[in-house]
């Protein structure tokens, strides 16, 4: 029977068909929230705790401590100390105005400039806004409170000899890799390699708890140069005082050990504290010792020297005819000072005779010249591993021709860095033997290879003594107590459409003690100003006062006495 409702009819099987689907309708959607629990609850659990660590696991850096640089006796070059580097979240720090104010305050920029960063980096959850603060200062910060505002611990590299050592040592950039010098020469093993820890982290992004160490930091290892501060510090003294003395544009000094090839001292001026680069200026930050190059000038002739008694037809003791005082070759007139007339190679070297060194040398064949020289290592760099190091210029024999050979014999027409020089002295001093060149302290004996023949190295050992004898051009390098060989070198610098009538390059270069070397050394003064502007009367003295300590330092026995005055004997009272 049907009945009628609100003007229809109403049908009593059909409402209990729909009550029953709306009932299996909502028993369908239960069991689907069931299922649904149970997977999430226990199917997917290991998705959830993912999903979860997502949102609050994070993986932190360690970093790793740099090693320190340290000199032969082990005292600090460079080290790392621990700083603290501000960083934030723009996301959060964005929505506290105020706080980014209170923020600049402590860590000392400008308003403005913070809230510009922080609203330009919206996209970003990690933002540095101050590295490399001290924890005196950093601790102010931590103080705040501010949410979004994190502090990590980093390091800082501090120099303590500050410009004294900066050409060798070069510095780092804020995330200590190296940039220059032997920090870079070494910086994988000076790195080392950072840790990583997992940290769980709140909503505002700071670490609540130090949930578990992935990887432990690997410290760097630390360096042991061949350095001698003692050396070094005499050294930046004495180049300093002359580069002013002389109101010159440059200088260099090198110290080698004849016995190993360590740099025991390598100095410049002008130079540049690596503790402050606020001021860059890429003309102090070049290590010229090493990476500029020199005509070499007279410094250079004993090594063409060597190369004539090496061909067996000359002899120390060998005349050659210098008169009138100049010689022809093609269109170039060579000249001397004065007429030296028959003079011995000794009196040519000692006097410093472009005119007999030019005869020396065109009475030799080319090849001659160049295996010597490229035997003492000219043209090539030392190997020192050293950053930027130049090769010098060096051309092929097959190249050359009269009026080259000619000027090449006294410095011309050839370009050298002061470090390659350095070890060509070193070579003649250890009686033959080129050693490589090296910046790391050396236990022991090195090798090296032969590149003289020992009676050509102790002739010319000899030879470079009369040089610095009272009549020599390099009276002013003698170190009293020791016996000295070395050579004066003073060469015009290049110019547009020649060289330069008042712009010079002033070398002295030597070893000491003459009877058995142990030292080399060269001395070069860029463009000085005044009268004085050759070797012997510029860079001479720095190498005699440079070694006059070096050589007592090191205790080194002297084998002159006869400059050495006897000491006053004082009586005792009975």
């Amino acid at each position: 029977m049907k009945r009628r409702y609100d003007g229809g009819e109403f049908d009593p099987a059909r409402f209990r068909n729909r009550a029953r689907l709306a009932v299996l309708g909502l028993a369908l959607v239960a069991c689907a929230l069931v299922a649904r629990a149970v997977q999430l609850q226990v199917l997917d659990q290991a998705f959830l705790a993912q999903e979860g660590d997502k949102r609050y696991l994070r993986d932190a850096k360690m970093p790793a401590h740099r090693g320190a640089i340290v000199d032969r006796f082990g005292e600090p070059l460079a080290v790392s100390s621990p700083v603290d580097t501000v960083w934030v979240n723009p996301q959060v720090l964005a929505q506290s105005p105020d706080e980014i104010k209170r923020l600049a305050r402590e860590i000392k920029r400008d308003p403005q400039w913070l809230a510009q960063r922080i609203t330009s980096n919206l996209d970003r959850q990690f933002l540095y806004v101050a590295r490399h603060m001290d924890p005196a200062d950093a601790a102010r910060v931590r103080a705040l409170g501010i949410p979004g505002v994190e502090l990590m611990r980093e390091y800082r590299r501090y120099y303590p000899n500050g410009e004294v050592t900066g050409h060798i040592l070069g510095f780092t950039n804020l995330d200590e890799a190296g940039q220059e010098g032997l920090e870079l020469a070494y910086n994988q093993s000076l790195s080392g390699v950072d840790g990583l820890k997992r940290v769980v982290k709140d909503a505002r992004g700071r670490i609540v708890e130090n949930v578990e160490s992935i990887r432990a930091p690997r410290p760097g290892e630390d360096l042991e140069t061949s350095i001698d501060l003692r050396i070094q510090y005499l050294a930046y003294r004495e180049l300093k005082s002359a580069v002013m003395r002389y109101r010159a544009l440059a200088g260099s000094v090198i110290v080698l050990d004849v016995h190993t090839g360590e740099v025991l001292a390598m100095v410049n001026q002008p130079s540049f504290n690596p503790n402050d680069r606020s001021q860059y200026d890429v003309a102090r930050y070049r290590n010229r010792a090493v990476t500029d190059i020199v005509e070499p000038g007279s410094s250079i002739k004993p090594f063409v020297m060597a190369a004539a008694l090496r061909s067996g037809r000359y002899r120390p003791g060998s005349i050659v005819d210098t008169s009138p005082g100049s010689v022809q070759v093609g269109i170039k007139k060579i000249t001397d000072k004065h007429n030296l007339g028959q003079a011995s190679l000794t009196t040519i070297l000692a006097k410093s005779s472009n005119v007999g060194m030019a005869k020396i040398a065109l009475s030799l064949e080319p090849k001659q010249i160049h295996d010597t020289l490229t035997g003492l290592g000219f043209g090539q760099v030392t190997a020192s591993g050293f950053p930027g190091e130049s090769a010098g210029l060096l051309s092929a024999a097959s190249h050359w021709r009269p009026i080259g050979i000619a000027t090449l014999s006294y410095g011309y027409g050839m370009s050298v860095t002061p470090l390659q020089l350095a070890q060509a002295y070193a070579t003649i001093g250890s009686f033959g033997i080129r050693r490589p060149v090296t910046f790391r302290r050396v236990d022991g004996p090195v090798p090296g290879e032969r590149a003289l023949e020992q009676e050509v190295s102790r002739d010319m050992i000899g030879l470079l003594e009369s040089v610095v004898s009272p009549d020599g051009t390099g009276s002013k390098a003698n170190v009293p107590g020791y016996r000295v060989a070395g050579k004066t070198g003073t060469a015009w610098k290049a110019a547009a459409g020649g060289y330069s009538t008042n712009r010079y390059t002033s070398v002295f270069a030597g070893l000491v003690p003459a009877s058995r070397p142990r030292l080399a050394v060269v001395v070069l003064i860029d463009e000085p100003s005044g009268s004085l502007f050759y070797g012997g009367d510029v860079a001479a003295p720095v190498f005699s006062a440079v070694m006059s300590g070096a050589l007592r330092l090191m205790g080194v026995a002297p084998d002159d006495l006869s400059q050495v005055e006897p000491a006053t004997v004082v009586q005792a009272t009975p």
